[in-house]
């Protein structure tokens, strides 16, 4: 009877302790809520990874402007300044009648000349001498202008070569637009010493072409003054031994 009343005191116990006790809060998983989450992170997490793909984009766009805006690093318009200056400067040393339009109407309006009564032999023979002079000159002038562009050539390897080597290897467009200027602007250079040495070899053509038209001129009117009368050549006789 003893056990009996201690047992339904201990259980009346635990009720009371058990209701007067606070719940325990029930954890519910809900799977509908857990995919959305899952899909709302997989989403940002994927707008992340677009976001970091652009940004690599732009850098690398950044990169590739910054290449087609970098300068060449070679340029050899010193050198093809220097060649240009020296054949200048060989034309410019021309002797007697030299590149100019007031020379040469100079020149032809004087010992180029047609020949004429009122001149005498004396000037005669002095225009015939400044002719000579003339084309002598001329043609060793033509013959530095040639040497002078010969010595370019040697510069213009280098230099050609040089620029093949800097477009081939050009990391951008500006770099590569440079390296096909500066090979245009060896070619010119090249032209204006072609041109240079037409211009020399023309010069002495010219030169004796009018030579040979003044000497024809000038053999008329001698020929003239010996035949004239009165003043032609009169026979003497000539002691040629003593």
């Amino acid at each position: 009877m003893s056990r009996l009343s201690s047992f339904l005191a201990v259980n009346t116990i635990a009720l009371t302790l058990g209701l007067t006790a606070p719940a325990r809060a029930l954890i519910v998983f809900d799977p509908e809520n857990y995919v959305q989450n899952v899909l709302t992170a997989a989403r940002e997490l994927q707008q992340i990874n677009n976001q970091i793909a652009s940004l690599q984009n732009e850098a690398q766009m950044l990169i590739n402007q910054a290449k087609n805006l970098a300068n060449l690093p070679y340029s050899s318009l010193q050198q093809l300044q220097s060649s240009i200056q020296r054949t200048q400067q060989l034309l410019a040393q021309a002797q007697r009648i030299a590149y100019d339009v007031q020379q040469i109407d100079r020149a032809f309006s004087t010992s180029y000349a047609p020949a004429t009564g009122s001149q005498s032999s004396q000037v005669l023979v002095a225009n015939a001498q400044s002719r000579w002079q003339n084309s002598y000159a001329a043609t060793q002038d033509a013959l530095r202008v040639q040497a002078g562009i010969v010595g370019n050539l040697d510069t213009n390897r280098i230099q050609t070569s040089a620029l093949v080597t800097s477009s081939q290897s050009a990391s951008g467009a500006l770099q590569a637009t440079q390296a096909g200027n500066q090979i245009l602007a060896l070619q010119a250079q090249q032209l204006a010493d072609l041109t240079a040495a037409a211009a020399a070899e023309g010069r002495v053509q010219s030169l004796e072409a009018a030579q040979r038209a003044s000497a024809q001129d000038q053999g008329r009117e001698q020929l003239r003054r010996f035949l004239a009368p009165g003043h032609g050549y009169q026979s003497s006789n000539v002691q040629m031994f003593h």
